[in-house]
């Protein structure tokens, strides 16, 4: 009778999720608790993984399908599995043969079944490994003697933040596209220290969360705070140290949660429902996805029909049904000939990427704007105030009832756009369903706000392809090993001698840093034929890559570190990524060569532009420039994940791209140093005299605060627009003398008022004729003559340096 009773009561739910928590009660049996030195987990033993100690965590090869598995970390009682950490996601190992070991050392690798390592943990450490152990909280662990804690899988998120881990300005959360690629969007501290969502575009990216048009008093927000951390608590209550808060709707204790950044670009909270495993929305960044830029690629437009999906302008279509970022392309050309037309879309917006704005304009006079700018490729135009915003290029489209503008997209006259194919938001209509049986005007795309069963559909769609596609990689290798094609795979391998293991046999068509070989760098510099620049640390060669990125090649000189050493250096510095930056895109270590791959930055540097009577750089370029490199500085000073001191900033280290934006080079070069100031690693750089702070001659501890001095002989050079070394007007005096007279006669210049402030354009460039702003002029006099302190403690840091730019900007 009781038993009768009991399973009479039993719903739908709960009679799998009691089969589910028999099955996941013999795993924690048969699953063990610590990995030892020297041991390793198979992929083929669906048992052999780490479970936490109260059962709510598993560490193991999680099959994303029947022959490939990913290394990751996974909640145990969940009716769907929910991955919370992944090591090698993006280069998934064979269900057979691959292994995890985890070395006496502390380095825990992932190696597929022919031995290639795939992944590593990447411990720095002389400390002995005791035991690998996952945690409760979801933590997986690699102890060393006394409790020391030498790696953990908490500093290196993926995309997703469980509680109490730490998110900071070393880390961050990267979507996850669902065709095992790197997705498009990230979460993490901006050069204000705020916490917040980026859409990345190729080599840019935009900020769309907080909305960037709001202030950051709007916002609610703390700039430029020297700490930056953010955690998540058990009561699902987030805070971080910007006053970034986050609240779940359903507050309180005993609920497992997470934080997830998902594909689609929305940041959102989740809370688990622990009598059926399934997970629900708690908070969202945003609640209407089609908010989140880039949704939809470029000449996409997200539409609600009524949940979110994906439609193509007019006279567009879709460039892969796989992936709807991908977009929309035209079917159509722009011959610019005065013959164009504009096709209206009434409640729609492309936000961002304008060209201009111009306010109580008539509908008229915006086309006319347009129609005269080749590039313009359509319009916003607001009715009501006559606010008008040309548009460079057509990404964030989004239709809805709520939006008050309109939006007006280029055609040529002989072109026919059908008001059929033009996308309408129906909130409360039926769903946009592409016509199978004739081509579709346009093409939608469900996301996570979609009801479920269609979301399982589309999941389903993707199983196929990536099944179909791993099932075709297997017999490819098959029948390669049946042919007998050994010799042909040997000499592969001698060809890709020297490139990491992670990338053996795979083309790198992205952006990411790698490593080259000696070879690709010769054929993409034409045997270094094409000299760019030359400096006491090498000599630049312009180079062209197999995927026609042109990059700026520079051979080393006196590098003495060994390979390993280097390639520790490189890779810290590989991970440094910021606008005012040159990014490094990868570098070669093979044999005696050492080699820096970079961006190619196309107007030169900065000495070749102010020291130059053909260019003259006007006094806003010259604030701008000045602004750029105080970030780049303030970012290498205070955000690195290794502290990174310049050692030789000057104007033939700062770059400038086609829009005058300065980009910081060298940076790195010297030796990374550790944060108590000692000068042991740099002893052996030197500056450019001019340049040299006051610490380098006389054996002081070396700090940032070099760099500091370095700027603000930079910013008096801006002002000046003459190299220091020119001030004398005797060949015979030192250029310390001098410069330390010009300092001593500004410094009591900056204590007069009023009237008396005529110094100041007459020492400001006299090719400038009077035409600067003042504000900013004293406030950049101020900071170069406190950056210049002959005491480092009394010059600023680089985060005052900025924050005073920014008060006169």
């Amino acid at each position: 009778m009781v038993i009768s009773s009991v399973s009479s009561n039993m719903d739908a739910h709960s009679i799998p999720l009691l089969l589910l928590n028999f099955i996941h009660l013999f795993l924690r049996i048969s699953a063990r608790e610590f990995l030892s030195p020297g041991s390793y987990l198979s992929v083929e033993d669906s048992s052999d993984v780490l479970h936490s100690p109260d059962g709510t965590f598993i560490c193991g090869f999680n099959n994303i399908s029947k022959n490939a598995s990913v290394f990751s970390i996974w909640f145990s009682n969940t009716a769907e599995k929910t991955v919370v950490w992944s090591a090698n996601h993006f280069h998934p190992v064979y269900s057979w043969g691959s292994q995890v070991m985890l070395g006496t050392d502390g380095r825990m690798i992932v190696k597929d079944y022919n031995g290639q390592l795939v992944w590593e943990n990447n411990v720095n450490s002389s400390s002995k490994a005791e035991q690998a152990q996952l945690l409760d909280t979801g933590n997986l662990i690699v102890k060393g003697q006394g409790d020391i804690i030498l790696w953990q899988s908490f500093g290196s998120p993926t995309d997703t933040l469980l509680p109490y881990q730490n998110i900071t300005s070393a880390t961050k959360l990267v979507s996850t596209h669902r065709l095992l690629l790197v997705g498009r969007y990230s979460f993490h501290f901006d050069d204000q220290h705020l916490l917040t969502l980026f859409y990345d575009e190729k080599d840019i990216s935009f900020i769309y969360w907080p909305d960037p048009r709001m202030s950051v008093w709007e916002k609610r927000r703390n700039s430029f705070n020297s700490t930056t951390i953010g955690v998540l608590d058990s009561w699902g209550y987030f805070l971080g140290s910007d006053n970034l808060t986050i609240k779940a709707a359903d507050w309180g204790s005993k609920v497992m949660r997470r934080l997830t950044l998902n594909y689609d670009g929305n940041l959102r909270l989740y809370s688990l429902n622990k009598t059926d495993g399934s997970w629900s929305v708690t908070w969202m960044a945003y609640p209407q996805t089609c908010s989140v830029r880039g949704l939809c690629g470029m000449n996409g437009i997200c539409v609600y029909t009524p949940g979110p999906a994906c439609a193509c302008s007019p006279g567009h279509e879709i460039v892969d049904p796989t992936d709807r970022s991908k977009g929309c392309r035209p079917k159509f050309n722009l011959s610019c000939d005065g013959q164009e037309m504009f096709v209206k879309l009434p409640s729609t917006d492309f936000r961002g990427n304008d060209q201009s704005s111009h306010n109580l304009v008539s509908l008229d006079t915006c086309k006319k704007i347009c129609l005269n700018d080749c590039n313009c490729k359509g319009f916003s135009y607001l009715q009501a105030t006559g606010d008008c915003y040309p548009k460079w290029s057509l990404v964030g489209g989004v239709t809805s009832p709520y939006i008050r503008r309109s939006m007006y997209l280029k055609f040529p006259k002989t072109f026919q756009v059908s008001d059929s194919s033009i996308p309408h938001s129906q909130p409360f209509g039926s769903r946009y369903v592409p016509n199978c049986s004739a081509k579709s005007e346009y093409f939608t795309v469900d996301f996570l706000d979609q009801p479920k069963n269609t979301q399982s559909g589309l999941k389903s769609q993707y199983l196929y392809l990536l099944y179909g596609f791993l099932l075709a990689i297997f017999c490819v290798e098959v029948i390669f090993v049946a042919l007998g094609c050994w010799f042909m795979l040997r000499r592969e391998s001698k060809q890709l001698t020297g490139v990491w293991p992670a990338e053996v046999g795979y083309e790198m068509i992205t952006n990411h840093f790698r490593r080259y070989t000696y070879k690709e760098l010769q054929r993409a510099t034409q045997k270094f034929k094409d000299q760019i620049g030359c400096g006491a640390s090498g000599h630049v060669y312009k180079g062209v890559l197999k995927d026609k990125r042109a990059v700026a090649v520079k051979r080393l000189a006196d590098i003495n570190q060994g390979g390993e050493e280097f390639q520790h250096e490189l890779s810290v510095i590989g991970k440094i990524y910021h606008m005012n930056l040159v990014r490094v895109w990868g570098f070669c270590s093979d044999g005696p060569h050492r080699i820096l791959v970079l961006e190619y930055v196309e107007n030169g540097s900065l000495d070749k532009t102010l020291f130059s009577s053909t260019r003259l750089l006007e006094w806003s370029e010259r604030f701008k420039i000045a602004l750029g490199v105080a970030k780049g500085l303030a970012y290498l000073h205070h955000e690195c994940l290794e502290w990174v001191i310049h050692c030789d900033l000057k104007p033939e280290n700062i770059l400038l791209d086609d829009n005058l934006q300065p980009k910081i080079s060298d940076f790195g070069l010297a030796k990374l140093v550790n944060r108590s100031g000692s000068n042991k690693n740099v002893s052996r750089i030197h500056g450019t005299r001019g340049y040299i702070a006051p610490e380098w001659v006389s054996s002081q501890p070396i700090t940032a605060k070099v760099d500091v001095y370095s700027f603000g002989v930079v910013l008096l050079e801006l002002l000046k627009g003459a190299r220091v070394s020119d001030w004398a007007s005797n060949a015979d005096e030192e250029v310390e003398m001098v410069f330390g007279r010009v300092i001593r006669m500004l410094a009591e210049n900056l204590m007069l008022e009023g009237g008396q402030q005529l110094w100041i354009a007459d020492f400001i460039d006299l090719r400038l004729n009077g035409q600067f702003d003042s504000l900013q002029a004293r406030a950049m006099f101020k900071l170069a003559v406190s950056c210049v302190e002959e005491d480092g403690r009394q010059r600023p840091t680089m985060e005052n340096v900025v924050r005073m730019l920014l008060s006169v900007a």
